[in-house]
C-alpha cells in the first residue's frame, strides 16, 4: 500500500498537469480565439468591419463557442465640421452581429452660415443586426469568401431640421450584404459590400430628397495589407446616394491603419476624404477610433 498509494496520486497529478493547459486552450478558444485584428473595427455605423465599410466579420473576440462584445468610441476631424460616434456590438457565436452607435456630427460656424446657428448639432441612433450566412475570412476553402447580410435601422433625432433641407424622411433602413476574406498566404484582405439606401450622409441629413426619394444600390470596397500580426493598413472607398439639390453627396474614401495593443484594444488611425459635405467641398482630415474588444 505505502508502494501503490505514491503511485496512484504520481499518476492523478500527471492526468492533471497535462489537463490543465488542454482545459486552458478550450477556455481561450470558447473566449477568446480569434486571430488577433479578424473581427475589424467598428464602422462609423456601428457595425464591425472597416472605418467606412461593414465587412463580413462578427465584433467580439468570440469563437463559434461563445460570446464576444466590443466598444468604441470614434473621432473624425475635416476642414468644417467635427464627427463623433460612441458604439457597442455583440457578437454570438462568430454567426450573429447586433450593434448600436449615436452618431453626433457638430456643424462648428458652418451651423451659423447655414441659419442653424454655431456649433448645431446633427444626432442619429443607428440600431443593427448582422448574419454571417456561410464561409469564413480565414479557414475553409480559399475562393470561398466570408459572407453575411445585415439591416441598420437609422433614427435622426433632428426630424424638423432636416425635412427643411429636403429631405422626406426622419427615418430609414439600409440593407447590405458583404463578401470578405483574408488571404493568409498573401497577408491580403478583400471585402467588397453592396449596399441598398436612401441615407443622405448616412442619415445624418435625413433620408430620401428632391433630387431622389428612393433606395438606391451602392458600393463599398475595403483592401488591406497585414503588415504583422499586430499591424495592418489598408484602404476603403464609399459610393453615395446625392439626393439632395441643396447639399451635394460626393462618395468617400479613405487610407487607414490599424495597430492591435493587445488582443482587447485596438487604435485605428486614417487620412479621410468624404468630399462635399452640407454644401461646404473638400472635407478632408482625421478619423481615430480606439475598440475594445472581448
Amino acid at each position: 500500500m505505502r508502494i501503490l498509494r505514491p503511485i496512484a496520486v504520481s499518476g492523478l497529478s500527471a492526468f492533471c498537469f497535462l489537463l490543465a493547459p488542454a482545459a486552458a486552450d478550450a477556455r481561450e478558444m470558447r473566449d477568446g480565439g480569434k486571430l488577433l485584428l479578424t473581427n475589424g473595427v467598428t464602422t462609423v455605423e456601428g457595425a464591425s468591419g472597416g472605418g467606412l465599410a461593414p465587412w463580413a466579420t462578427i465584433a467580439g473576440n468570440e469563437t463559434r463557442d461563445g460570446i464576444g462584445l466590443s466598444a468604441s468610441a470614434t473621432v473624425v476631424e475635416v476642414k468644417s465640421y467635427d464627427y463623433q460616434s460612441g458604439g457597442i456590438a455583440l457578437g454570438l457565436f462568430n454567426r450573429v452581429e447586433l450593434s448600436y452607435a449615436r452618431q453626433n456630427f457638430n456643424t462648428n460656424e458652418i451651423g451659423g452660415a447655414l441659419g442653424l446657428g454655431n456649433d448645431y448639432a446633427f444626432n442619429q441612433d443607428v440600431f443593427g443586426a448582422k448574419v454571417r450566412l456561410f464561409g469564413d475570412i480565414v479557414y475553409d476553402n480559399p475562393l470561398i469568401p466570408a459572407v453575411a447580410i445585415g439591416a441598420q435601422y437609422k433614427k435622426n433625432r433632428n426630424g424638423a431640421v432636416v425635412r427643411l433641407l429636403g429631405a422626406k424622411d426622419d427615418d430609414g433602413i439600409d440593407y447590405y450584404a458583404s463578401a470578405t476574406k483574408l488571404f493568409l498566404s498573401r497577408s491580403i484582405l478583400v471585402n467588397a459590400t453592396a449596399r441598398l439606401t436612401k441615407a443622405n450622409q448616412m442619415g445624418l441629413l435625413g433620408f430620401g430628397g428632391d433630387r431622389q426619394g428612393g433606395y438606391t444600390v451602392q458600393f463599398e470596397g475595403s483592401v488591406a495589407y497585414q503588415l504583422s500580426r499586430r499591424f495592418v493598413f489598408g484602404g476603403e472607398y464609399r459610393t453615395k446616394p446625392d439626393n439632395l439639390g441643396v447639399a451635394k453627396e460626393d462618395d468617400w474614401f479613405d487610407a487607414f491603419a490599424a495597430y492591435a495593443v493587445n488582443r482587447h484594444l485596438t487604435a485605428t488611425v486614417a487620412y479621410t476624404d468624404l468630399g462635399s459635405i452640407a454644401t461646404v467641398p473638400r472635407q478632408r482630415g482625421v478619423f481615430f477610433q480606439l475598440q475594445a474588444a472581448f
